[in-house]
């Protein structure tokens, strides 16, 4: 009996992550079909094709992104934005949702000062892994401690979101880890060893859409940080020095 619960669970396991991907990516393609569908019904009456609505909104899409690389068309999108960015509390909500959506643009770039890190806090036998979103208070209102701060970034596991702490830049020392493998070791509260996370291929890859997220979480916060002082994505707390 206990043989056939392992078998159970091990195949629960297995087909868990593929069935829910799926179901996940059918009622994604359903509601673009239908979205795409209700505006463009007033044009196309009642003439339907499967896949129509998905295939006119990606073709949509296409030619947006063509218009919005010529200059005069940026310029009206940016003249649109203004009632978005200076009208209080929609300028927060929408300055973090267009921060999320650039740290995806293959123009914009990744943010260049984005590193792991382990953080010791002297006097302290502890160690946390972070990531360092940006060097300096340069820009940010009074209040900070003087002297050499980094910003760095601490993920929680088993969810996205984290906690941003400014400190001394003495306190942190780089990792030879890339971004999405912290991101994701921290997701899973590194139980994983490098071994396993190398042999489990499955399990990364269905890990991986929240590793991102995580990842463009911190660059939210970093691209927040530069662009309105007072906006922050993450809370801030400053360690008083031990």
């Amino acid at each position: 009996m206990k043989r056939l619960s392992v078998y159970f669970f091990t195949g629960l396991i297995t087909i868990l992550p593929v069935a829910l991907t799926i179901y996940l990516l059918y009622v994604f393609l359903v509601w673009t079909e239908n979205v795409a569908l209700g505006l463009l019904r007033p044009f196309i009456g009642g003439f339907y094709v499967p896949g129509m609505g998905l295939a006119l909104g990606v073709i949509s899409i296409l030619l947006i992104g063509y218009l919005v690389t010529k200059q005069r068309v940026r310029t009206i999108v940016a003249f649109m934005e203004r009632p978005f960015m200076n009208t209080p509390v929609i300028k927060s909500i929408y300055s973090s949702l267009k921060s999320f959506a650039d740290y995806f643009s293959p123009n914009s770039g990744k943010p260049a000062n984005q590193q792991v890190v382990v953080l010791r806090v002297p006097g302290q036998p502890i160690e946390v892994v972070g990531l360092v979103t940006r060097t300096g208070t340069e820009g940010l209102p009074e209040g900070f401690l003087p002297g050499a701060r980094v910003a760095v970034y601490l993920p929680m596991g088993y969810m996205i979101g984290g906690y941003t702490i400014f400190v001394p830049s003495e306190w942190v020392q780089p990792l030879e880890m890339s971004v999405e493998e912290a991101m994701r070791s921290s997701l899973i509260a590194w139980m994983a060893s490098s071994e396993s996370r190398g042999g489990n291929e499955e399990a990364a890859t269905n890990s991986e859409v929240a590793a991102v997220a995580s990842a463009a979480a911190a660059g939210v916060a970093a691209s927040a940080a530069r662009d309105d002082g007072d906006a922050h994505s993450a809370p801030t707390r400053t360690p008083e020095q031990p």
